[in-house]
């Protein structure tokens, strides 16, 4: 059976509601207070997040101290028994295909994704549970704003568009279903490395209206086979585990500091989305060893020194790999203008945002007639007062070694 969580307000009975920011859920109607268990290592202060960008998702030092992590091997071999699952209710977007989880007798609701209207899936489905979630410290007023901001600092934005999502609409916090990972790298690789020298060469040019010989250096590389051992610890690797949003809107809110992660508990939830996972955590660790390929093959390069090179094959061996589920906090905005679907994210955490870049048709073509407006006066008036001299096409140099 699946858990569902309610609460009430002890006072009226109305629902309560998490406070982005804070350690306590509260009644809309009332004014009730409600504390949970508070977490130490989140004070609720965005500016006390570190800007060391998405190299903060492999830094131990901002690591949970309150979350464990799982073997890999465990999670990979969950049966339909283990006490690290459990049954949920989602609804499915026909159009998105996002998944949000419900409670209680909700039914129906449009996407927060795409803003297509949603039918609830009468079935369950075991999923892994979540280990930590990130509590949001921006509330709806704070996102908004962020988002407006980002929104008015777009060049050829539509107008239109922009009053739109002025209006006060409301947005939807939802919490993302993410996997991180960890692991121990041992890697041998081989390759080239390229050390740089320059030669002299003469080239024929036009000086002053005669051909003259002139010496210039020119860059070459001389290259030499290199290999190597290299290591390198993970810790955190971010990957999106819902197919719900394009992972390069996902890449863009990082960073997150996630040494506030607080140990999971429904209590964060009231209130807000939960979208369940998409991406199978077997699915999920490959796209993590390939971000963490690609990191490789970059400490290859350092390795290997000099002044260009190339990595022709590595060989790596992981171990000590482990895993968690999170939820992160997003604020969601899905407008329709004109027929077509615009979403915009914003950090729950940090207030960064992404979005899809719309683009106005007639601002752009405006600027383009002023662009040529512009150009033709200078023209004009340049040819009239002989500034601008149209000279002839030099020939084509000609290069000697010397």
């Amino acid at each position: 059976m699946s858990a569902e969580h309610r609460y009430p307000c002890e006072n009226c009975g109305a629902s309560l509601r998490y406070q982005p920011g804070q350690e306590y859920l509260a009644c809309d109607y009332c004014g009730h207070q409600q504390h949970i268990v508070p977490n130490p290592s989140n004070d609720g202060d965005p500016s006390r997040i570190p800007k060391t960008g998405h190299a903060l998702q492999w830094d131990a030092a901002h690591k949970s101290p309150q979350l464990t992590e799982i073997p890999l091997d465990k999670g990979l071999r969950l049966d339909a028994a283990s006490d690290m699952a459990e049954n949920i209710r989602t609804l499915s977007c026909p159009n998105c295909g996002a998944r949000i989880q419900i409670t209680g007798a909700s039914h129906s609701r449009d996407c927060p994704f795409c803003a297509t209207p949603v039918v609830t899936d009468t079935g369950a489905t075991r999923q892994i549970k979540p280990q930590g979630v990130l509590p949001f410290v921006l509330n709806e007023n704070q996102a908004r704003r962020a988002m407006e901001d980002w929104l008015g600092k777009l060049w050829f934005a539509p107008s239109g568009l922009v009053a739109y999502a002025r209006r006060g609409r409301r947005m939807t916090g939802i919490y993302s279903p993410f996997w991180t990972f960890d692991a121990s790298t041992r890697s041998s690789y081989s390759g080239r490395r390229g050390d740089a020298y320059y030669q002299t060469v003469y080239v024929t040019q036009n000086v002053n209206g005669r051909q003259q010989r002139v010496a210039r250096q020119v860059r070459r590389i001389r290259w030499r086979p290199v290999s190597g051992r290299i290591a390198r610890d993970f810790n955190d690797v971010l990957v999106l585990a819902a197919e719900s949003l394009p992972r390069n809107f996902s890449d863009g809110l990082a960073p997150w500091d996630l040494s506030h992660l607080a140990e999971y508990r429904p209590d964060y939830l009231a209130g807000f989305n939960a979208e369940g996972y998409t991406v199978a955590l077997a699915d999920g660790h490959q796209i993590a060893r390939q971000e963490m390929a690609s990191v490789i093959v970059n400490d290859a390069r350092r390795d290997i020194g000099g002044d260009e090179q190339r990595v022709t094959h590595v060989q790596t061996d992981y171990s000590a790999e482990t895993f968690k589920h999170i939820l992160l906090p997003i604020w969601i905005a899905a407008y329709k203008y004109n027929g077509k679907s615009y979403r915009f994210l914003v950090n729950g955490q940090s207030g960064r945002v992404q979005g899809e870049r719309p683009w106005s048709i007639w601002k752009i073509a405006a600027a383009i007639i002023a662009a040529l407006i512009a150009l033709t006066v200078f023209l004009y008036f340049g040819e009239s007062t002989g500034y601008i001299q149209l000279g002839g096409i030099e020939p084509a140099e000609t290069v000697a070694l010397g």
